[in-house]
């Protein structure tokens, strides 16, 4: 299991160090003020509006970080530190979830096949840590001369379950990076943002969407290191 948790090591101290980095984006950009006088709210609603899109509601929640596109309800859920702010970090935010508003609306692919994705993922999530430790408790307590491996049948579920968690990690990236695509792209062409704070608006979403690619590898690696459990090898 050693090997395990270098995995699980090194997963966490890249997220720490994405995390941290996208923080101090945060904050830095969080000073830089929009010429226009726009609020994160403000500029949600604007590009909602220029995209012919009416029924969405933009609302406050609380906490940092914690802004979000909830599909079920159509809403656009901005954080304290982006709803009422006047600044780049706000406006990246904010349009960068309007994005995801945008995909539900035209019915993007990916988007659709993450929402599909999402019970299942809830599922597995909560059993599959369970069902590979016991699949390998299983294994070891099964090998004999005449079956080295032992018995891998829970072990294989297992790793089935957490195959369906990285591929739903996989699924997610190229749904939170169009819809940062599609906030820079809106943000540039209407002039929203000034050459300056587009900067600075590419910079925070470029930050933000590393926090889902180092998800991704992360659970890839865990991955492969439960296949090659499965598939014989010793640790």
């Amino acid at each position: 299991m050693i090997g395990y948790y270098a995995i699980i090591g090194i997963s966490m101290l890249l997220s720490w160090y994405v995390s941290n980095k996208l923080k101090s984006k945060f904050a830095y950009y969080s000073q830089v003020n929009l010429r226009n006088g726009l609020s994160g709210k403000e500029v949600a609603e604007k590009m909602l509006r220029d995209n012919g899109i009416t029924d969405v509601q933009v609302i406050s929640v609380p906490g940092q970080l914690t802004d979000h596109y909830n599909p079920s309800d159509k809403t656009v859920n901005l954080s304290e530190g982006v709803y009422m702010q006047r600044n780049a970090a706000a406006a990246a935010v904010s349009a960068h979830e309007c994005g995801h508003a945008i995909q539900h609306a035209v019915g993007y692919s990916m988007l659709q096949l993450r929402s599909k994705l999402v019970p299942i993922v809830n599922i597995t999530s909560n059993l599959m840590q369970f069902v590979l430790m016991a699949g390998i408790g299983l294994m070891f307590a099964t090998r004999s001369i005449e079956n080295p491996n032992g018995n891998t049948t829970v072990l294989a579920i297992g790793v089935a379950l957490f195959a369906m968690t990285t591929l739903f990690a996989f699924v997610t990236l190229p749904v939170e990076y169009d819809a940062s695509n599609r906030a820079m792209k809106w943000l540039k062409t209407t002039g929203t943002v000034t050459a300056e704070e587009y900067v600075g608006v590419e910079d925070s979403l470029k930050w933000a969407a590393r926090t889902y690619l180092v998800a991704a590898l992360g659970s890839l690696a865990q991955l492969l290191y439960w296949a090659s459990m499965l598939l014989g090898r010793r640790d």
